[in-house]
Order: C-alpha cells, then structure tokens, then sequence
C-alpha cells in the first residue's frame, strides 16, 4: 500500500497485525498507534520514501508484509515491491503480500507483471 492510501485503511492494517498476531509473529512494527513505524528508505536522488506496512519476526527471520489494495498510483507501487523483493532476498528474509477480498485480481496481475512469485495471504 503506498503512503497516501495508509490513512484511510488503517482497519485493514489492524487486521493484518491481529492476523499476524494469531499466526506467533513476533516484535511487530506497523504504523498504528501502540506499534513502532518500520524502518523507512529514502531512495537516492528524489523525495520517495519506501516504508513497509508491516515488518514482524518469526523462528529469528524477519518478514516484510505488504497490503495489497487497488491503486491508481501502480508505478510507485511497483517500484516499492520491486525493492522490498530486492533487499528481503539480499538479507534472507521474507516478503509476503496481504490481500483482500475484491483485490485478488488486481495483486495477481501486477505480480505477473513483476515476474514476482509469491503466494498471497488471503485474508
């Protein structure tokens, strides 16, 4: 989810930590109140900053979890995905992508588009 979109689905959020929560995630980062804000990254040269949705630990590995909700803004999507991917490969971690129903379709099509393979948690 980009930044914009995160004020007005933070229920969706809460659901996704309390999902989590339930599966033994442990030392979950979310921006909700009660939880302390991922580690952004500030991408070079311009004003974009990258922050998760969700980052929480399981068994000593971190996992990155994205909620996937349908957008205008697909590039800024995309990019945010395509790094996350990047750096969760780079240091043996996971990421993993939420969805929603009614947003099945549209996350397919646009990890297709990724060539990006992963196995969605429906919720």
């Amino acid at each position: 989810m980009i930044q914009a979109d995160r004020e007005e689905n933070k229920e969706i959020i809460k659901e996704s930590v309390n999902y989590l929560e339930k599966r033994g995630f442990e030392q979950i980062r979310a921006n909700l109140e009660g939880y302390e804000a991922p580690k952004s990254y500030l991408k070079k040269d311009s004003d974009v900053v990258i922050t998760p949705d969700i980052v929480a630990s399981r068994a000593g590995i971190k996992y990155y979890f994205e909620i996937s909700l349908k957008t205008e803004k697909l590039r800024l999507l995309k990019s945010k995905w395509q790094f996350l991917d990047t750096i969760t490969r780079m240091r043996n971690q996971r990421f993993k992508i939420i969805t929603r129903r009614g947003h099945y379709k549209f996350t397919d099509e646009l990890l297709k588009d990724l060539n990006l393979e992963k196995n969605l948690i429906k919720l």
